[in-house]
């Protein structure tokens, strides 16, 4: 199957691309936006994250679940907006903490980018949604190739993981914590951010760390 995507991920997830459950997949999401429905994201951005961050540059990786359900929101980027979007409460709490840690003013947008563009992999675990509809697209295969996904990741080393919420923990189960830098805490949903996210100082740690490896620290 010939998927549009950034030529290194191409290489790594060949072999997902001609399995029956992607190939299952990929019809399934052909359908929904060809029946009319809103789905999210567009389809040039379904694979956003990965054209922006090549598997080779990747140095942070950050896990969400489902990608915003809401017209105007998701473009491939977990946790992400583009303006004139408002941004959303859990990325207001991530920019919180990021303002408390580093000591300096965060982002006046939601749009994430440039984050990508520095190798941080902003990866939802079911890459498209139905409007209105959060999990819609969960169950599909979405899960299965996003798992592939963190596996091809986890074969380099060095790697900070940013694991919020029990979702994202289980996702990078497979990684080695001895040669990388495994993050948890709860997730910046206002519903959990105040029991350990906030001061959880996981964007100074993962600078440090990437600095410690002779790699270039992300500019939050």
């Amino acid at each position: 199957m010939n998927v549009k995507i950034e030529e290194s991920w191409k290489t790594a997830l060949t072999d997902e691309f001609n399995k029956e459950y992607f190939i299952k997949l990929t019809d399934f999401v052909r359908g929904e936006y060809l029946s009319g429905k809103a789905v999210y994201p567009a389809p040039a951005n379904i694979f956003n994250a990965f054209n922006l961050c090549p598997l080779d540059k990747v140095k942070v990786v950050i896990i969400g679940q489902d990608p915003y359900h809401e017209p105007g929101q998701a473009h491939g980027l977990c946790f992400s907006v583009l303006p004139p979007t408002p941004i959303p409460p859990s990325l207001v709490n991530i920019y919180k903490e990021i303002e408390s840690d580093l000591g300096r003013p965060s982002k006046t947008h939601g749009d994430l980018t440039s984050w990508a563009e520095q190798g941080v992999l902003l990866l939802n675990a079911t890459l498209t949604v139905q409007a209105h509809l959060a999990a819609s697209h969960a169950g599909k295969g979405w899960e299965q190739f996003t798992d592939a996904v963190i596996r091809a990741v986890a074969k380099q080393e060095n790697i900070v993981y940013m694991l919020w919420g029990a979702y994202a923990q289980r996702k990078a189960e497979f990684v080695n914590p001895e040669k990388n830098l495994i993050l948890k805490s709860v997730h910046p949903s206002p519903l959990s951010a105040s029991r350990g996210f906030f001061g959880n100082h996981h964007f100074s740690r993962a600078n440090e760390y990437l600095t410690e490896h002779g790699k270039i620290p992300i500019d939050w």
